[in-house]
């Protein structure tokens, strides 16, 4: 493993900058893109079988589904199509990827005004994920509303 890559394997973002820097990047970057979500994307530390992302921060808008984002991420990892790949925000598995990304950046974001999501492989540790999908999110008021039908 080159070096570079370890380094910012054992270094998350937030350990990189302090508060207060990441508070001022991200008024700079919705100063700059209003309409654009900052979102921080990392490999959960001790996942092995995935590979680093080349640049961890996105900026992505607020319409934007989970699923989307989801595709997005698979197509920058190169990921086989049989491979999975779990999306893990503040330690729970977001099994629903119909919400909104301006959904989940209300519920979730950090004190620092950035969303940081987790990726991991779903065969890295069998027990760990049978508890992750136990408390697996998505609750109702990230669902779509839907007004009932009548019939």
């Amino acid at each position: 493993m080159p070096p570079y890559e370890k380094s910012m394997e054992i270094t998350p973002f937030k350990q990189r900058k302090c508060l207060a820097t990441r508070k001022d990047e991200v008024c700079t970057i919705r100063s700059k893109f209003p309409n654009k979500l900052p979102v921080i994307v990392e490999r959960y530390l001790r996942e092995k079988k995935l590979p680093l992302l080349d640049k961890t921060k996105f900026l992505v808008p607020h319409e934007l589904t989970l699923g989307q984002f989801l595709s997005l991420l698979r197509s920058k990892i190169v990921l086989e199509a049989s491979q999975a790949l779990h999306l893990l925000i503040s330690g729970k598995n977001m099994s629903c990827l119909s919400a909104s990304m301006g959904e989940v950046y209300s519920q979730f974001r950090d004190p620092d005004g950035f969303l940081y999501i987790t990726y991991t492989d779903a065969s890295r540790d069998h027990n760990s994920l049978l508890l992750l999908n136990e408390d697996s999110h998505c609750a109702s008021h990230l669902k779509p509303h839907r007004p009932p039908t009548l019939g």
